[in-house]
């Protein structure tokens, strides 16, 4: 086959989880993504809510079989040699749909190639072929050390629990509730100075509330520190549960910032400055405190945006007083209080 040689690499990704407007829940998945010429493949096709077969959650036997059927060491799992390179986050049913793509070897090369959208057994090329994107050949040894170096590590996986601090306990559990639906640990506390280290390092996120003073954060800080325990730390914008939640999430992302599709956002002035680097959906979401401390959410802006900085205008009545704004993709969410 005639194809280029093409650079292959991993890298941390997420689908982000998440308290939607509307109620529903969006499930956390934290896999590696195949970086093909420096950019993650996902972003080379259209926009999707797909995760690799290289989730984090799955079993350590299930993540080794994939890692060797990848590498060509197995039959391939479908017919006419198609592998998923990419399926849906909620589940491992084809039938939801899945990115597949014929993986054979030439020589030493690997070679990735006929990608298509597939539900069925077999998959119709012409129909549902993705005829922009590969083929792509990889020098045989940049592609094993990529892969081979998964099996049998010991590397620090994704650390998914997050402490909460903070004074209203009401919120604390309820936001407690919502990370755990979505897979991801938290716990609540006031005072870490007797945790033994081992546990602190359990940690990927430190949220503290309004009401936690200064004083309070730094002893937290230094108990991290004295564990030698790197995490983010997140200071709440308002005892909103979805937005505390989205907040979480970006402090829990790990995907390197070069390759993130959703770099920025700012609120202001009744407008939201979104910068994407591919075409992708995105969705706005105002959340915002009334006199009475009650909690508004509306939906403001989903769409399909081209890549580059956008200006949207935001419903006045959706962001009046103490107000938020959450954008958000499949792989990334940012909050920004709304500026005056």
């Amino acid at each position: 086959m005639s194809a280029a040689y093409a650079t292959f690499a991993l890298a941390p990704a997420m689908r982000a989880g998440g308290v939607l407007a509307n109620g529903d829940y969006q499930i956390h998945r934290d896999f590696l993504d195949f970086v093909v010429e420096g950019r993650p493949l996902l972003f080379q096709l259209s926009d999707l809510d797909a995760v690799s077969p290289l989730a984090s959650d799955v079993p350590p036997a299930i993540f080794t079989a994939q890692v060797r059927s990848l590498l060509g060491e197995t039959d391939a799992p479908l017919p006419q040699g198609r592998y998923v390179i990419y399926g849906c986050p909620e589940c491992e049913d084809l039938a939801c749909g899945a990115v597949t793509a014929v993986i054979e070897r030439d020589g030493d090369d690997f070679i990735w190639r006929d990608f298509a959208w597939q539900t069925e057994p077999e998959a119709d090329l012409e129909l549902n072929g993705y005829h922009g994107i590969g083929p792509f050949r990889f020098h045989g040894a940049e592609y094993r050390a990529a892969l081979g170096s998964l099996l049998g590590s010991e590397a620090e996986g994704p650390r998914r629990r997050v402490l909460l601090i903070g004074a209203r306990v009401a919120v604390l559990a309820k936001l407690a509730a919502a990370l755990r639906t979505i897979g991801i640990g938290a716990d609540i506390t006031r005072e870490v100075g007797e945790v033994p280290a081992e546990e602190l390092r359990g940690y990927g996120a430190v949220a503290f509330g309004r009401a936690v003073t200064e004083q309070e954060r730094a002893a937290v800080r230094a108990s991290f520190d004295r564990a030698g325990v790197q995490v983010a730390y997140v200071d709440g914008l308002a005892p909103i549960v979805p937005l505390l939640v989205a907040q979480i999430e970006h402090a829990l992302d790990r995907s390197p910032v070069e390759q993130r599709r959703l770099t920025r956002l700012v609120a202001a002035d009744g407008e939201a400055g979104v910068e994407v680097t591919s075409p992708c959906r995105v969705r706005l979401t105002a959340y915002r405190l009334d006199r009475l401390y009650r909690t508004h959410a509306q939906e403001v802006f989903d769409g399909v945006l081209e890549a580059g900085r956008h200006r949207i205008a935001l419903d006045a009545k959706a962001v009046r007083g103490e107000s938020f704004v959450v954008a958000r993709t499949s792989g990334s969410v940012l909050v920004e209080a709304m500026a005056r």
